[in-house]
């Protein structure tokens, strides 16, 4: 289950996010490794600073976990991908997977929900397995970075969420890329020769389902995503709502 704060009642959140806003991202790594071991764990969808957050993992020789959201409407290339990763670094990705396929997602709701509720959509296929993967863990790494989007302007390194209020469980977000910039995420998966999505070559700027992403210019790096609707995120960062 996520934590108990007691348990790592020495930890001072607010202090040591301050203090990675200086550190390396190998420091920061590093850190999570010794304090929690595989109780932390990568999530990842593919995108550009998730992959170097693996390359440093791996580099480092820190045996982090690593999975991915399999919502069975991912383009063909992300899930060629998925295959060259693995063999690029070494390990093995898990994929978790949604309660219904999408074959019976539309029998249940007598169509294409993406088209009428994406909201909910986002919420079966992606929200609840990760809900379910994140209650067996302490910390969650992630490749959110501020200039990503409006939205995520504020996020920080280390966040504090309250996981289950009932049974007083909480989680730890870390964003150990928070403050890198495109340019630097990209010049350092070319210096490396990381597999990536030929998408992005595509002009693709965000990969996510196939139904909900398209082609766009040069707007910001969450454009192409849920077209004609007022929305910018799936929910996998938003559905544990503040940090504390």
């Amino acid at each position: 289950m996520a934590f108990l704060l007691e348990q790592h009642a020495d930890l001072d959140v607010r202090a040591q996010a301050e203090a990675f806003e200086t550190a390396s991202l190998e420091e920061i790594l590093t850190w999570t490794w010794e304090r929690f071991g595989r109780q932390a764990a990568i999530g990842t969808s593919y995108q550009g600073s998730g992959l170097v957050i693996i390359h440093h993992v791996r580099k480092l020789g820190l045996d982090f976990p690593v999975f991915t959201v399999d919502t069975g409407l991912l383009f063909p290339e992300t899930e060629a991908l998925k295959g060259r990763l693995e063999e690029f670094f070494g390990i093995q990705i898990e994929g978790l997977q949604p309660a219904q396929t999408v074959a019976e997602q539309k029998e249940t709701y007598g169509g294409d929900l993406w088209t009428t509720n994406p909201d909910t959509c986002c919420t079966l296929r992606k929200v609840l397995p990760l809900q379910q993967k994140l209650s067996h863990l302490d910390v969650w790494i992630t490749g959110l970075r501020r200039n990503q989007s409006d939205t995520r302007a504020k996020t920080g390194i280390l966040e504090l969420y309250e996981f289950d209020k009932l049974r007083e469980r909480h989680l730890l977000k870390l964003n150990p890329m928070a403050n890198w910039s495109r340019e630097a995420v990209w010049d350092y998966i070319r210096a490396h020769n990381i597999p990536y999505n030929p998408l992005h070559d595509r002009g693709y700027r965000s990969i996510g389902c196939w139904p909900c992403t398209k082609l766009t210019g040069g707007e910001s790096e969450r454009a192409g995503r849920w077209e004609g609707f007022d929305k910018t995120e799936c929910g996998i960062h938003t559905f544990l709502g503040s940090n504390i």
